[in-house]
């Protein structure tokens, strides 16, 4: 299996930012978000959060 390279934080806010702007409809956003790694980089977060 092909592994997808680590999420890039700086192109997923990016293309967060067309959506912003209103460049780009919100399932491409969505896509481009899914595809680019965003839910990966939220599971390591919740991973690093200290929970009490």
């Amino acid at each position: 299996m092909d592994e997808r390279p680590p999420p890039d934080p700086e192109k997923l806010l990016a293309w967060w930012m067309e959506w912003e702007r209103g460049e780009t409809p919100p399932g491409r956003v969505m896509a481009n978000l899914k595809t680019g790694g965003l839910p990966d980089l939220l599971r390591r977060l919740v991973d690093a959060t200290p929970r009490s």
